[in-house]
């Protein structure tokens, strides 16, 4: 039977070779299953593949990033799913089905890579980050043990080495990449915790004391979010008043503090913010610090999207302070355009806190009597289990342009905001929020009709509805993507990100020029 099986095998391989003549054989039945070998025909999922990256090539990189072309092919949901035909079905569907549904996902979706895309955090196309990517879901690894990835465990190990020497920790430190920045945040609420609680991962919440958390009222949602699925509960993370620039007041950050402990309560951290989501702010690292080192609270800063420049001679020191932090979140999928995800968190520690609080040491997967050195097996420093190498995709752009490109683009895109921002000052109908810090430019549209209104709630309540419109008829135009919000108090405007080095100065000429065609008549 050995024998025969192997034969079998041999034959099958053959067979599939060489299609055109097949060796027959007599399968082996195994609960009613005929074991016949390999069911994947090698030939035909080559050139299956082959036909898919040349679609992705014309349509998905060169069409998508082509400024002659739509950002979106806006349908409503009920129009998609009527175009889409999303039903799964029984049977299989031929060849030549599946490459127009190939299409159709192209076509259908926004192209974030377009010149014209300023709605979120990413944008823009690395090709060298693409092809990492190509790589990763080709080789389909999954990152916990060395035996399983030993590439990519090294590469991850090198990117985050690189990234703390930019954070300025010359001593080195602890992290991993993982799914998000909401995820990095999450894992610095549950490392500060652990630090002031370790028995908490054991006994759970019933015998801890009344924990609380400080951070900026303009910071990341994923921050209540963390409070929450920890158990700590959102009215427990106190919001800290921001300036009119949107940056932590530190002075009423100790009063908080002071406040809590008055009441009982256990202050644990403070979450920092470089480079807030609608204002681009960054808050006063340095003077942070100052206070959690005095009332020994762990320090965290979100830099998902501020971080990228650390990477800049000229704007590093947005994140004064930032080496005095006992954790970091940094994305660079967002400024750096890896592509996504491509998030990491990082901590100061070396005493393998980050592993002790996660581990779960399963004996399948961690044992300690392999014949390798079993401390780059990094799992257990995750709440994942299979988690991809997302630090590969930045590591193969970083060798390919080197850190002076890194920082060039960085540059260019801040000053290509600083270049906007002049203009709409210039333009009549345009109002900017504020000086930008950053890449974020926020600005009011308004149109003609209400040029003549004074400052009041009768202006800013018109005002108020114009950006949902312009955004809508942008939108089904296919033109460009803008995001727009209102912030505290004040009516919605538009939030420009400016990121991708495709960007020209007459793109930035052309967004306003088509917000004004947009809504002109409003």
């Amino acid at each position: 039977m050995v024998q025969h099986m192997r034969e079998e095998k041999t034959s099958d391989v053959q067979s599939l070779a060489d299609p055109g003549h097949p060796v027959k054989c007599s399968p082996v039945i195994i609960d009613n299953v005929p074991l016949n070998g390999p069911t994947l025909n090698v030939l035909v999922s080559e050139n299956f593949i082959h036909q898919s990256m040349s679609i992705i090539v014309e349509d998905a990189i060169k069409k998508a990033t082509d400024v002659r072309e739509k950002v979106c092919e806006w349908r409503s949901p009920e129009q998609l799913k009527e175009l889409l035909d999303l039903e799964l079905r029984d049977g299989a569907e031929s060849e030549s089905e599946i490459l127009q549904r190939f299409k159709d996902a192209i076509r259908y979706s926004v192209k974030t890579t377009h010149p014209r895309f300023f709605n979120q955090l990413y944008a823009g196309m690395d090709p060298y980050s693409m092809v990492a990517s190509f790589i990763i879901e080709a080789l389909k690894p999954s990152l916990y043990t060395y035996e399983v990835a030993p590439v990519f465990t090294l590469v991850e190990e090198a990117v985050l080495k690189k990234m703390m020497e930019l954070i300025g920790w010359k001593d080195g430190g602890d992290g991993i990449f993982n799914a998000g920045g909401s995820m990095s945040n999450m894992y610095a609420v549950n490392l500060a915790r652990y630090r002031c609680c370790p028995d908490i991962k054991e006994n759970g919440l019933s015998a801890a004391p009344h924990l609380v958390m400080f951070t900026s009222q303009e910071c990341h949602y994923s921050i209540s979010k963390a409070a929450a699925l920890l158990g700590i509960g959102t009215k427990n993370v106190y919001a800290i008043p921001s300036d009119e620039r949107g940056k932590m007041i530190p002075s009423a950050l100790e009063e908080q503090i002071l406040s809590a402990k008055s009441e009982g309560a256990v202050p644990f951290m403070v979450n920092a913010t470089a480079g807030t989501t609608v204002l681009g702010a960054f808050d006063p690292i340095d003077e942070i610090a100052d206070i959690c080192e005095k009332h020994n609270l762990w320090l965290h800063v979100d830099a998902c999207w501020g971080g990228a420049a650390l990477v800049s001679s000229k704007h590093k020191h947005l994140l004064k302070g930032i080496h005095r932090a006992d954790s970091v979140a940094w994305n660079p999928h967002k400024m750096l355009m890896a592509c996504l995800q491509c998030s990491a968190f990082m901590v100061r520690d070396k005493t393998s806190l980050l592993q002790r609080c996660h581990s779960a040491r399963a004996s399948y997967l961690f044992q300690q009597d392999k014949f390798y050195d079993v401390s780059y097996d990094t799992g257990d420093k995750s709440v994942q289990c299979s988690r991809k190498p997302d630090a590969f995709k930045i590591w193969l752009m970083w060798k390919a342009l080197g850190s002076r490109e890194l920082e060039q683009r960085v540059d260019r895109a801040l000053a290509m905001a600083r270049y906007l921002a002049q203009e709409i000052k210039q333009r009549e109908g345009f109002r900017l929020l504020m000086e930008p810090e950053y890449a974020n430019i926020c600005f009011w549209y308004i149109p003609p009709s209400l040029r003549n209104l004074p400052d009041g709630p009768e202006l800013w309540g018109k005002l108020h509805k114009v950006a949902p419109v312009i955004k809508e008829r942008m939108m089904k135009k296919g033109s460009m993507m803008v995001g727009y919000q209102p912030h505290g108090e004040k009516a919605n405007f538009f939030r420009m990100i400016i990121i991708s080095p495709q960007v020209s100065r007459q793109d930035m000429d052309f967004v306003l020029d088509e917000i004004h065609n947009l809504g002109k008549d409003l």
